[in-house]
């Protein structure tokens, strides 16, 4: 998955193609660096194009409140220029860097909604997704952030699936998903601690219904499993140990639900679910026994 210095070399390198102009600071009579140009720059008798190449050097050397100045100045006083396109999308950039994510979704929703054609959108759709990914909360949280991440990620996938933004977009949905699934594993141990048994049951169902994909599955069955036999559905628990075997005869939370059933008599030592070639996918498995 790319790192912020691999993103920002791509940033870069997509600057190059724009062509080697000065920077600000290279053709212009005073000295001193980006922070103080604002008090010292008529930017109507600066070209765009300056104004913007002191941005992308102040970026380069990790000055991010001068590079977001800089751009902002080229929309301010150039909005009709090509330039000011290429500054709004740096601007979004600079400030995911700057760890501004809600500012840097402002200005991609703006670039998006405004370019929908620029040659770059791909990359605005995906770093707009990284800012909320970069926002996904502990487990011990609301999740609602999360939820919004998956959707900007899976809107990436959806749209530019050809792309390398795509590649990385589809790992982070995975653990996007994780992280919601567990979120739903924590919910229901609660549930299940607290003998809230009908809510922690739900909780655990989701788990299976909606994210089958992710590691938490097994676990979930197995909750499921412990709470069918504290409430005597013996039938229902020895069912759901068997869609638990069917696919994760190794795990350890096979083995825990092997041996909750034998100690209530539902299976004898050494009778164990295997898996069956028949059974297929997860689901099938599941569709078959239920």
């Amino acid at each position: 998955m790319p790192t912020r210095s691999v993103l920002r070399l791509a940033a870069l390198v997509s600057l190059v193609l724009l062509g080697g102009c000065q920077t600000l600071s290279s053709v212009m009579p005073w000295s001193g660096k980006s922070e103080d140009m604002e008090e010292k720059v008529d930017y109507t008798k600066v070209p765009p194009e300056r104004i913007y190449n002191e941005g992308v050097d102040a970026l380069s050397q990790q000055r991010y409140v001068a590079a977001n100045n800089q751009f902002d100045a080229v929309e301010q006083y150039y909005p009709y220029s090509s330039w000011a396109v290429n500054a709004q999308l740096m601007q979004g950039y600079t400030q995911y860097l700057q760890n501004h994510y809600t500012e840097s979704i402002g200005t991609l929703d703006r670039f998006i909604q405004l370019h929908p054609a620029h040659r770059d959108i791909a990359y605005a759709y995906y770093l707009r997704a990284l800012d909320y990914y970069e926002q996904i909360a502990d487990i011990q949280r609301d999740q609602k952030g999360t939820e919004l991440a998956l959707a900007a990620l899976q809107e990436v996938v959806n749209r530019f699936p050809d792309s390398a933004y795509a590649r990385d977009a589809r790992l982070k949905v995975d653990l996007a998903r994780d992280h919601l699934a567990g979120k739903e594993m924590e919910v229901g141990r609660w549930y299940e601690k607290q003998h809230l048994y009908e809510a922690a049951i739900g909780r655990f169902q989701r788990v299976v219904d909606d994210y089958q994909t992710t590691n938490h599955v097994p676990e979930a069955l197995h909750r499921l499993t412990e709470i069918y036999l504290m409430l005597g559905l013996k039938d229902q628990a020895r069912k759901t140990a068997s869609v638990l075997g069917y696919n994760y005869p190794g795990s350890e939370w096979y083995e825990d639900s092997y041996n909750q059933l034998l100690d209530v008599g539902l299976v004898q030592n050494g009778e164990r679910t295997k898996p069956k070639e028949e059974a297929g996918f997860f689901t099938r498995a599941w569709n078959t026994i239920f």
